[in-house]
């Protein structure tokens, strides 16, 4: 099951999608901040058939929410009431990350999406393995 990653700001918004299986995120596009991004947002993730969707939890250098944070919520909120599960996955300077790894380019935002998801999907990945991996306890 593909899962979409977002990397919310106030100008742009990165788009990474999962690979079919959960391991892999990949940038997909960048969108424009706009009136009709969550509807946007739903058409693609209806087009890659996507159940969950992950949010970057941004926050300032302090850990306090900053202005991408508030609008990211109704837009989380918006998501969940069209069905979708939307997790959050903390976040902090991906966009400027990606910056000194690649270089500056139209695909940067998609690209800081795409290493939020890789984050929630190697947690997940992480606590599947701790689990198969845990002995069951025995009564003595």
């Amino acid at each position: 099951m593909k899962i979409l990653g977002i990397d919310y700001g106030t100008k742009r918004i990165g788009i990474a999608m999962s690979d079919e299986m959960g391991q892999f995120a990949f940038p997909l596009l960048v969108l424009d901040q706009s009136s009709s991004l969550a509807a946007e947002i739903k058409e693609i993730a209806k087009a890659h058939e996507v159940r969950d969707i992950v949010i970057g939890e941004s926050k300032d250098y302090k850990g306090k929410a900053n202005e991408s944070l508030a609008a990211a919520t109704n837009l989380k909120e918006t998501l969940e009431d069209a069905g979708f599960a939307v997790h959050w996955e903390p976040e902090f300077m991906t966009s400027m990350h990606v910056e000194r790894l690649q270089g500056k380019s139209d695909l940067t935002d998609a690209s800081a999406a795409a290493i939020i998801l890789q984050s929630f999907l190697d947690k997940k990945a992480h606590a599947n393995y701790v689990q198969e991996d845990e002995e069951p306890s025995r009564a003595e």
